[in-house]
């Protein structure tokens, strides 16, 4: 456990930090990440031993209602931030809230804003999933050599623009290992193989929230069963409901409140008819 002053100068405990993340360079799996955008989420995931969460930067106060030791890692959305100055004000923002590091995926220049502010910045390569026009389908990135050496640069640019970590999306798994040994970057792998220092899956695919899983996931859970059946109690539940009031089952006398006889003839008398 870290003892570090979060951005909001509190006293702080971490379960990791931006030194203890770039410290574990070269210890595949050091640590695992998931997302969580609510309390419950965040205090799942830290009793499970999660270190890392991966959060909307709006939800991050409602996240540190749930656990105050995780690595929190706020995603600057493309909509809610678009000028310079909107995503430097999101940024710390989320950060105040209780984030330790931001994560984006728009252009270096944006890195090295928040970089000169010392903001720590993951950034995301490989497949993105909002830019996935650019290469035709929901794919794996750097299957061929010429992809390979693009990514390997995009990789080296976005270290020289001032991040200390990137998202690795769906890369070939040994293009990962490869690249990983030859950057200072933390990577964190979202369906990029076990050669990196974060392993990270979104917690819907971990718990099963979603009919379908994607091949890079692994399903530990089934909560669409028991939503299911959530779902099927409370149509039963109002079912019976309304059957009641059309049957005049309900309200019954215990659940309305009464009243003395002499009460209501001395109200009916002082009204009138």
């Amino acid at each position: 456990m870290a003892r570090i002053f979060s951005w909001a100068a509190q006293d702080s405990e971490r379960l990791t930090t931006v030194a203890g993340l770039r410290g574990s360079k070269g210890r595949h799996g050091a640590f695992a990440q998931v997302t969580a955008d609510t309390a419950a989420e965040a205090a799942a995931a830290e009793a499970a031993g999660i270190e890392m969460i991966v959060c909307r930067a709006r939800s991050v106060a409602a996240v540190r209602q749930g656990s105050q030791r995780l690595f929190v890692t706020a995603a600057l959305g493309f909509a809610e931030a678009v000028t310079d100055e909107e995503i430097l004000r999101t940024a710390f923002k989320a950060l105040t809230d209780g984030a330790d590091a931001v994560i984006t995926a728009r252009r270096l220049p944006i890195v090295s804003l928040l970089a000169s502010e010392d903001i720590p910045v993951m950034g995301h390569l490989g497949f993105v999933p909002r830019k996935s026009t650019w290469v035709g389908s929901v794919r794996a990135f750097g299957k061929t050599a010429d992809e390979a050496v693009e990514l390997y640069h995009r990789f080296r640019r976005l270290e020289e623009a001032g991040a200390f970590a990137v998202e690795a999306e769906l890369v070939p798994a040994p293009l990962m290992a490869e690249i990983s040994k030859r950057t200072g970057l933390v990577t964190v792998s979202l369906g990029s193989g076990p050669g990196a220092e974060v392993m990270f899956l979104f917690t819907s695919d971990i718990c099963g929230e979603t009919d379908r899983v994607p091949r890079h996931a692994r399903r530990y859970g089934d909560l669409v069963r028991l939503h299911r059946q959530i779902d099927e109690e409370r149509r039963a539940a109002l079912t019976a409901f309304r059957d009641d009031v059309r049957n005049d089952g309900f309200p019954a006398a215990a659940e309305t409140a009464d009243m003395s006889e002499t009460a209501l003839e001395e109200f009916v008398s002082r009204i009138g008819n």
